[in-house]
């Protein structure tokens, strides 16, 4: 029988938008990985979880995320909506 496995796993459609080859998709994950694994964005991300169990939406599966405002606050926003934007030039788009 022939596997289920999503063949466009792992694919993200942004490489194909910038006709990213192999070679520089192997290298994006390797410096993502390493930026990721920096003491800075390690605290991020702990400063993020803490606000999201603190507000109660942390691993109940309710699909809220802790979102930055234009002025640093974080409020309760959609998952979705939240990693879909991306904010322009670094910056949220939120008020």
């Amino acid at each position: 029988m022939k596997s289920r496995r999503n063949s466009r796993a792992g694919k993200h459609p942004s490489y194909d938008n910038k006709n990213m080859s192999d070679e520089q998709i192997k290298r994006k994950r390797e410096y993502d990985k390493k930026y990721n694994a920096t003491k800075r964005r390690r605290k991020y991300r702990a400063k993020l979880n803490a606000a999201n169990k603190k507000a109660g939406t942390y691993g109940n599966g309710d699909g809220i995320d802790m979102s930055h405002t234009k002025s640093g606050r974080l409020v309760k926003e959609r998952r979705s909506r939240n990693r879909a934007r991306n904010g322009q030039n670094g910056r949220s788009t939120k008020k």
